[in-house]
């Protein structure tokens, strides 16, 4: 039947989400970077306050993906929206609208809560997701670049707060 199922996901959903997210740094080669354990992620999602939320693809019962979101906020639209920050499709299961199906939600949830935007961003390589962005009318944001502050840079930063 191949019926694609999404659902939140519950606290025993986390051993899932933990090998989802483990996979896809592997995908990405940054698997060094993927430090997050199940405790971690039962905290950020279940957790007060909630910090991140993520659904659960299933395809005939079977878990085959997941989107892990948190929210943000536009102080130009002075609305939130979601950030997706990952998300998974099992190889097994690829090519089947798992990926639409988990995006259409994410739009759908983050309407319905008020919600103006749900961004999201992409490795320049991965041609197969750019693909999937393309054809569901995803723009590219070209003028801006992602920056960060992480590990030894962050912590010295925060030394300088009084």
């Amino acid at each position: 039947m191949n019926a694609i199922t999404l659902r939140e996901a519950t606290p025993a959903d986390v051993p899932t989400i933990a090998r989802f997210v483990r996979a896809l740094a592997e995908y990405e080669k940054l698997a060094h970077e993927a430090k997050g354990t199940e405790a971690d992620f039962h905290a950020a999602i279940f957790g007060t306050p909630q910090r991140a939320g993520c659904l659960v693809a299933e395809m005939d019962g079977v878990p085959a993906g997941m989107a892990l979101y948190h929210w943000t906020f536009s102080t130009f639209l002075a609305r939130h929206g979601r950030w997706l920050e990952d998300l998974w499709v099992e190889p097994a299961f690829r090519r089947r609208g798992i990926a639409r199906a988990l995006f259409a939600r994410l739009a759908k949830d983050t309407l319905a809560e008020g919600g103006r935007r749900l961004a999201w961003n992409v490795l320049d390589w991965n041609t197969p997701a750019i693909a999937t962005y393309d054809a569901m009318g995803a723009e590219t944001l070209k003028e801006w670049i992602t920056r960060r502050l992480a590990g030894d840079a962050l912590a010295t930063l925060a030394q300088e707060a009084a």
